[in-house]
Formats: C-alpha cells, sequence, structure tokens
C-alpha cells in the first residue's frame, strides 16, 4: 500500500531553531498511559499524555487496544540539523484506519515537541489518524505560533518516550531508499522497515 501520510514541512521553514525548547512541566502519573512498543529494533517505551491531549492521545491508545499497530511498522526517517524523526503507523491495509480527528495543538496542550517527543502526523490540521512521530532532537517549529501565517497549527504532540532512545536513534540511523516515497517523502523510507510486532499498554 502506497503510504498516504506525509505531513507538510511549512512550520518547520517558518521559523529558525534559535534556541532549545522549554522543557513542560511533568503531567501528574494519573495522566500518563505507558504503552510498549516491542519492533524488530528493540524495545520503546512510551507515556502517552491523555490530560493534556485527550483527543490525540486518545486517538492512539484506540489503535493500540485494538491491536492495529501489530505488524505494522516504522517506515520513515526524516533528517532535520543534527537529527530529525521516525514515523510509524499503518501502512498495510486502510480499513484499520479509524475516523479523523480534531487537531489539539501545542498553545491548547502546553506540550512541547522536544527530543523523545510522540506527536501525531497529519496533512491539513485535523487529517490526523493513525500515523505519528517521534523526535530524535527539539524541534520548536512544529510547534503552534499563531503570529505566523499559513498553516501555522503545528503539530500535535501527546506524549513522550521513557526508554529507549537509543532503540529510536537507532532505527533513525537505518538505511533508506533512494527511490521510495513520493514528494517530500523521497529518500526518506526506512528498507527494509522496522516491524512493530506489538504495541500494549503496561503498568
Amino acid at each position: 500500500m502506497t503510504v498516504r501520510f506525509a505531513f507538510a514541512l511549512s512550520a518547520l521553514f517558518a521559523q529558525p531553531l534559535l534556541a532549545q525548547a522549554p522543557v513542560p512541566a511533568p503531567a501528574p502519573a494519573s495522566d500518563l498511559v505507558k504503552v510498549e512498543f516491542d519492533t524488530s529494533a528493540g524495545r520503546i517505551l512510551v507515556a502517552v499524555d491523555k490530560g493534556k491531549a485527550p483527543v490525540t492521545a486518545g486517538n492512539f491508545l484506540k489503535y493500540v487496544d485494538s491491536g492495529r499497530f501489530n505488524g505494522e511498522s516504522f517506515y520513515r526517517a526524516m533528517p532535520w540539523m543534527s537529527g530529525g524523526l521516525i514515523q510509524g503507523g499503518i501502512t498495510t491495509d486502510a480499513k484499520k484506519l479509524y475516523p479523523t480527528i480534531a487537531h489539539e495543538p501545542t498553545t491548547q496542550t502546553g506540550l512541547k515537541h522536544v527530543a523523545g517527543t510522540l506527536s501525531a502526523a497529519r496533512g491539513a490540521p485535523g487529517t490526523a489518524r493513525a500515523d505519528f512521530f517521534i523526535l530524535t532532537i527539539d524541534i520548536p517549529g512544529f510547534d503552534a505560533d499563531p503570529s505566523l501565517l499559513g498553516d501555522n497549527a503545528g503539530y500535535a504532540a501527546f506524549g513522550q518516550v521513557v526508554e529507549g532512545m537509543d532503540v529510536v536513534k537507532a532505527i533513525f540511523a537505518m538505511p533508506t531508499s533512494p527511490t521510495k516515497g513520493e514528494g517530500a517523502l523521497k529518500g526518506q523510507m526506512l528498507e527494509p522497515v522496522v516491524r512493530i510486532k506489538k504495541a500494549a499498554r503496561v503498568p
């Protein structure tokens, strides 16, 4: 199946990375849900913030709880400055996708796009479904910025890596195809992809 979940990069280029983004205050433990990805490259543990980003976190957990990420993959590594991001989600069967969700900008949630952030991939605001990405570095240009023109809504951050950033960085460093991918994704598609054997909540 052709990957359909590229997201626009206009927010990236709209503002320079002048300083490291401030680290947001930690969420109450009761608002955090831990999810473990068992992948072909190793284990990644994330904490999903259902308190600050209830719509995006709830959507992600719906895919986790239904087992729809199982057998899918991390399929993209996008370089940016001294790092970048890895992207994963559902690429095998469109029937596994739930409806799109409302956009939760960082101006609403208070979350920031720092290293290890888990965020929803999208085209236009309000088109996010199953795909998500994990940052290897701070990219404040992904945060919403009302002062900018055009698509200034940023991306919907909803969690953070707790353990396994070494695995995230290892996936980011894996080989990519020089020809696969369309538009902005060309040259960023992992070859081979990293399989998500299972994604599940953990205590």
